[in-house]
C-alpha cells in the first residue's frame, strides 16, 4: 500500500508485522502492530526479527544495503558509506574504540566501504546509526544495478535549497544538505568542535536519542539538563562552571512536547558566546520561527517535509541573523560534502512543493485529536505544544503558526491499559513521524528500551503512547482512536 492507501485503509493487523510502511522499497518506517512485537523487537526476539522485511533506515540496514555488504566484506562485518571522507571518519572511530582490531576501508564504483571482525561490528553500525551518514536505498538500488547517479542532481539539489532558503527567510547557499536528520546534526556537532577544540556541549531538555548519543560518542561529552521548569538556572550554573563548544535543543521536545525558554537562555549564551543548535523537525519552520534564538538549525527532510514516508533527508541551515553566522558558516562549508543522493533529492524536492498546504492541514488534525484526547476519560495526561509550556512555544510561534501534528497521551492505569489500547489502534503502527498517514508508536520503548529507568527518571513514562496525526479527516480518524480507548 502507498501512503495515500494507508491513510483510508491502515495496515495495523498482528499479520502485517515488519512489512514496510509505506508498502515500498524505499518505505522508511515498519509495521510494529502490537506492543509484544516493540518489546520483541528491542529484544531482538527471533520470531519478531525473522519478520522485518525492513525497518527505519539508521538503525535496520536496508536489504539492499545489506546486499552491497556481502559484495564488498564478503563473510566480514561490513557497511558501505557515501564518500571516502565518511568511511575514513569511520575507521577513526573504530580505532579509537577497539584498538588493534583490524579494520579495512575497500572501495568499488563510488561507494567506499568498511569492514572489520566480528569484535567491533557493533561500534560499526552505531557510526552508522549515530551520525546519520548513510548509504540511503536508492543509493543502494543503483550500485547495484550499476546506475550512474541523476544528471540533474545538482540541479534538484539546488531546487531543494531555495525551497528550505524560502521557509527560513536565508540565502540558498546558507542551507547544507545532508543525507538524513542525524547526519545534519552531527555536521553541526563537527562545526562547534572545529571552533571551540575540546568542550562539551549541553543538550536543552529531554533528548532525541541519537542527538545526545553523538554529543557522548562522537563529541567531547554530552550534558543534559532535562528539567525544563528550571532550565536557564542550570546553564547558567553550568556556564560558570565550565565552557561549552554549544547547546543543542529541540522546538519542542520529543516526546513530552515542551520547550526550553529561548527567551531566557539566549541572553545566557549570547554572554557566554556559545551557540544554539536547534532543532525543528516536530514544529517545523512553517510553524515556529528561530532566527532570533538558533544560531544553526539542524533539520529531518524525512518527516513533514516528505510526507510519504518513502525518502530521506537533512539540512543545516546556518541563520543570517546569528552573531557567529560569518564564523560557523565558513566551519560548516569548508567541511560540507554534497551527500544527498540525486534520486532521493528527486523525490524530497517534489514533496517539498506540497509541504506548507500539507503542514497547515497537520496542524488542524492535530489539535483536533489533541482536545478530543484531552477530554476522554481513559485519558490521564495529554501532551501537545499548546499547553505544554504554553508562552515558551507561544514566543517562538509564527502568526499564522500551528502546533503541529505529534500528540503523546498516557492512559489511566496505564500499566495494564496501554498495551491494550495501543494493539486495538486501528492506525499503521511503527517509528517515524510527519507521514500523511497516521502513524503510533509506544515512543519510550521503542527510543529508550535500554535506559527506560533513566527515561522515567526524566519524567517520560515507559507506558505513553505517541501520535503523528496525519491527514486523514478527523472526523473519520478520532472514533477510531476512541473505539480502541473504548476497550478498557
Amino acid at each position: 500500500m502507498n501512503a495515500e492507501t494507508l491513510m483510508h485503509k491502515p495496515a495495523w493487523q498482528a499479520e502485517t508485522l515488519g512489512q514496510p510502511k509505506p508498502n515500498s522499497v524505499h518505505g522508511v518506517s515498519v509495521a510494529l502492530p502490537r506492543w509484544a512485537d516493540v518489546v520483541g523487537y528491542e529484544e531482538k526476539d527471533p520470531a519478531v526479527m525473522s519478520r522485518m522485511a525492513s525497518g527505519y533506515p539508521r538503525f535496520v540496514i536496508h536489504p539492499l544495503v545489506q546486499q552491497i555488504a556481502r559484495e564488498l566484506g564478503g563473510s566480514h562485518p561490513c557497511l558501505p558509506f557515501p564518500s571516502r571522507r565518511v568511511a575514513e571518519r569511520c575507521l577513526r572511530f573504530l580505532a579509537a574504540n577497539h584498538p588493534g582490531v583490524p579494520a579495512t576501508l575497500v572501495s568499488k564504483n563510488g561507494l567506499f566501504a568498511v569492514l572489520t571482525e566480528n569484535a567491533a561490528a557493533a561500534t560499526l553500525k552505531s557510526f552508522w546509526q549515530h551520525t546519520g551518514l548513510i548509504v540511503c536505498s536508492r543509493q543502494a538500488e543503483a550500485f547495484l544495478t550499476r546506475r550512474p547517479e541523476d544528471p540533474e542532481s545538482a540541479a534538484l539539489r539546488l531546487s531543494l535549497r531555495r525551497q528550505l532558503a524560502h521557509w527560513y527567510d536565508c540565502a540558498e547557499d546558507d542551507i547544507f544538505l545532508t543525507p538524513t536528520g542525524m547526519a545534519a546534526q552531527f555536521a553541526a556537532l563537527q562545526a562547534v568542535q572545529q571552533r571551540q577544540p575540546g568542550r562539551r556541549t549541553a543538550q536543552l531538555g529531554f533528548p532525541y536519542v541519537d542527538t545526545l548519543k553523538i554529543q557522548e560518542k562522537l563529541g567531547h561529552g554530552g550534558i543534559l539538563l532535562h528539567n525544563l521548569s528550571r532550565i536557564a538556572v542550570d546553564l547558567d550554573a553550568l556556564l560558570e562552571r565550565e565552557p561549552l563548544a554549544a547547546c543543542f535543543g529541540e522546538i519542542p521536545g520529543n516526546p513530552l512536547l515542551g520547550s526550553a525558554d529561548l527567551r531566557e537562555v539566549t541572553p545566557i549564551l549570547r554572554q557566554h558566546g556559545v551557540p544554539f543548535v536547534a532543532d525543528d523537525v516536530v514544529a517545523t519552520p512553517i510553524n515556529v520561527d528561530l532566527s532570533a534564538h538558533a544560531d544553526l538549525v539542524a533539520t529531518s527532510l524525512t518527516k513533514y517535509v516528505v510526507g510519504t514516508g518513502d525518502a530521506m533527508g537533512g539540512a543545516l541551515i546556518c541563520n543570517p541573523r546569528s552573531p557567529y553566522y560569518a564564523e560557523l558558516k565558513a566551519l560548516v562549508k569548508a567541511q560540507h560534502e554534497e551527500l544527498l543522493w540525486g534520486g532521493e533529492a528527486r523525490v524530497v524536492d517534489q514533496q517539498a512543493r506540497g509541504f506548507p498546504e500539507r503542514m497547515r492541514q497537520h496542524n488542524r488534525n492535530g489539535l483536533h485529536i489533541a482536545e478530543q484526547l484531552r477530554q476522554h476519560p481513559a485519558v490521564e495526561k495529554v501532551w501537545y505544544p499548546k499547553w505544554e509550556f504554553n508562552d515558551v512555544y507561544e514566543a517562538v510561534r509564527r502568526p499564522d503558526g500551528g502546533w503541529g501534528s505529534l500528540v503523546t497521551f498516557l492512559p489511566r492505569d496505564a500499566v495494564r491499559t496501554s498495551p491494550r489500547i495501543f494493539d486495538n489502534l486501528p492506525v499503521c503502527k511503527g517509528p517515524s513521524l510527519g507521514t500523511i498517514f497516521t502513524l503510533a508508536c509506544p515512543f519510550t520503548l521503542l527510543a529508550h528500551y535500554t535506559e527506560l529507568d533513566w527515561a522515567e527518571s526524566c519524567g517520560v513514562s515507559r507506558h505513553l503512547i505517541r501520535l503523528s496525526v496525519g491527514l486523514e479527516p478527523p472526523e473519520e480518524l478520532w472514533p477510531k482512536l476512541a473505539a480502541a480507548l473504548a476497550t478498557v
